[in-house]
């Protein structure tokens, strides 16, 4: 039997655990003041309103979020000011994923509050999730693995390039 390893997933479940330390803070709140250049870092963009980063325990190549810099986890807080710059970004996103991996469609929204699936609650961020006709397959189903087949890092670099292009 061939095994494909998924070794970032465990990351994930390990984050769960109650008996691990959590980091303390936001990690978006966090990531505004990352420098974009740093190969370990994961963010994309930013500017005075919302950052646009890529997820770190994504659910398919590419995934991204938007998320504004303002720590809120209420919706209707965001001002048409955040909301119309996250949405801007949103489109520019899709583009930029169209230019770099030519998805077929796209999965975008927010979970908003932790009994929506919100992994962090806290700070609302907006997903977008490229798709293309099969990407859903038996390896999730049977073997509780998603594979990707681009790297982060080389998605961040491709990504920072088609968003440069599109401004």
């Amino acid at each position: 039997m061939e095994k494909m390893w998924s070794t970032w997933r465990s990351q994930y479940i390990e984050s769960f655990k109650s008996d691990k330390v959590k980091p303390t803070g936001c990690i978006f709140c966090t990531a505004i003041e990352e420098d974009i250049n740093d190969e370990s870092s994961l963010l994309i963009e930013k500017n005075e309103n919302h950052l646009i980063i890529m997820n770190l325990y994504p659910y398919n190549n590419g995934h991204l979020m938007v998320v504004p810099n303002r720590h809120t986890s209420d919706f209707n807080s965001l001002t048409l000011d955040e909301l119309t710059a996250i949405m801007k970004s949103l489109q520019r996103c899709s583009e930029a994923l169209k230019a770099i991996s030519s998805p077929e469609g796209f999965n975008i929204g927010a979970n908003i509050g932790k009994v929506s699936g919100a992994g962090i609650a806290d700070h609302i961020h907006f997903h977008i999730v490229p798709r293309w006709n099969g990407d859903t397959n038996f390896m999730p189903v049977i073997g509780q693995v998603k594979v990707l087949s681009q790297d982060l890092l080389k998605t961040k670099k491709l990504l920072i390039e088609a968003l440069k292009n599109l401004k």
